[in-house]
């Protein structure tokens, strides 16, 4: 059954920020990259079995945040891109003191919530700092590497190419830097292996299902369906 929700989340995730883009355009993708951020850190705290491999929730959101940025670099720009980096990167900061903060308070007797809280979020200083660490170097490296595929490869027929060249580096520079500083002492060598395994692999099923979405999201700027944007111009590096 794992296999089965874990498609149904993969849908989810996808309506979910293909339907904030549409709405908002260029906010809904703002908004979206701090949800992707903190709901990933929230579910990688659970291992599943998911096709035979030891895996960890988180990755199917976390990945959409990789589509956010690409959306925005191919119809706003790199600054636009550079900026939702940002912003996740603060978010995911400022929940981990907030909730730090909250675990500080002695609670009543009447409480059902702090040993649920503590368990999820005693962790979170070790893996909110393999999140940073591995979110804005991967992140930052995504946005780099799509702007450079876009300028050598401009076009909408090479979209595939330069949104897939560049997550897929990315993701794999993210699982990397996450899964050792996040999990190494905290499970044996083995385990430690599939769940990266596990998790690069995920990100990558995830990576390949966002194509389609980066040219429906095109797709509606150019037919003015976006929020903020009424008239498509092409970019002076793309064919028209």
């Amino acid at each position: 059954m794992n296999e089965l929700y874990w498609v149904l989340m993969l849908v989810l995730n996808f309506a979910l920020i293909m339907g904030a883009f549409r709405l908002w355009g260029k906010v809904g993708l703002y908004v979206w990259v701090p949800i992707s951020v903190i709901v990933a850190n929230i579910q990688v705290t659970k291992n599943v079995t998911l096709f035979g491999l030891e895996a960890t929730l988180g990755n199917i959101v976390y990945a959409t945040g990789f589509l956010a940025t690409d959306i925005l670099s191919e119809l706003y720009g790199k600054r636009d891109s550079y900026r939702a980096v940002g912003i996740g990167f603060f978010s995911l900061v400022a929940m981990t003191l907030l909730m730090q903060a909250a675990l500080l308070f002695n609670p009543s007797s009447s409480d059902i919530a702090q040993m649920s809280l503590s368990t999820i979020f005693s962790l979170m200083p070790r893996i909110a700092l393999a999140s940073l660490v591995a979110y804005l170097v991967s992140n930052l490296h995504d946005v780099w590497a799509f702007d450079y595929w876009r300028r050598r490869r401009p076009g909408h027929h090479t979209l595939w190419v330069r949104n897939n060249l560049s997550t897929f580096v990315s993701q794999l520079i993210d699982t990397l830097i996450f899964v050792s500083i996040a999990f190494w002492g905290l499970y044996p060598t083995p385990v430690l292996v599939e769940i990266a395994l596990s998790t690069y692999l995920l990100k990558w099923v995830v990576a390949l299902f966002d194509t389609p979405f980066m040219y429906l999201a095109r797709h509606w700027a150019e037919k003015g369906k976006v929020d903020d944007i009424t008239v498509w111009e092409a970019r002076d590096d793309e064919e028209p």
